[in-house]
């Protein structure tokens, strides 16, 4: 990760592989920070607008709304890396885990994310974490072919290049969100199906 998204400061610690990353988990992203890119761990969930209830918002398509537009500058966008990622498909009598990559060896590449600080009570029930929190959610837009039949509502944002990357942490709001679009379907293919995990690959 360090070297895939140029990152000058590490302050992830020894990040575990994780072979699945749930809503309200921590999990390394990248942002920039006095200039410089840093891999920082945070936790997946926006806190909701409000009257929209408790659940973490893990993902965001409106970018017009006004409770995303501040956290859609520079300073507050970020990249969070991934190998693969699931969508449910819609079977009975349980829906299935879909997990696509880019190709079966499932290199990095990022979502376009952003982040935010905030003060207030997140995990479980059963272990609450209260204080100052560091959160972040990432932009999805239309399907395109791969994930349209699986996952008809949307696809989040992936971004693949050192160009698309720089585009979003540093770039205008207008020229940034020209990233939100899906990704061609020749760059996406389904690399597993049933289970809540996927393989880690390894990487040398």
């Amino acid at each position: 990760m360090r070297r895939a998204f140029e990152v000058s400061r590490d302050s992830a610690g020894n990040v575990p592989p994780l072979s699945a990353i749930f809503p309200d988990q921590m999990a390394p992203i990248v942002r920039t920070q006095d200039g410089e890119r840093e891999l920082i761990q945070m936790r997946w969930g926006f806190p909701p607008p409000p009257k929209i209830g408790n659940h973490p918002v893990t993902n965001v398509r409106n970018v017009a709304s006004p409770f995303w537009r501040a956290w859609l500058k520079p300073q507050y966008r970020c990249l969070v890396p991934l190998t693969s990622f699931s969508e449910y498909k819609d079977t009975k009598p349980r829906k299935t885990p879909v997990w696509f990559a880019l190709n079966k060896d499932r290199p990095l590449a990022a979502f376009a994310g952003i982040w935010r600080p905030w003060t207030g009570v997140r995990g479980t029930k059963a272990e609450p974490v209260e204080g100052e929190h560091l959160l972040y959610s990432f932009l999805t837009s239309e399907p395109n072919g791969v994930v349209g039949p699986i996952h008809p509502k949307a696809i989040p944002v992936i971004l693949t290049t050192s160009e698309e990357y720089a585009v979003w942490l540093t770039a205008p709001v207008e020229e940034a969100l020209k990233l939100q679009r899906p990704l061609p379907d020749d760059m996406l293919e389904i690399v597993a199906e049933g289970s809540r995990v996927d393989q880690p690959v390894d990487v040398h």
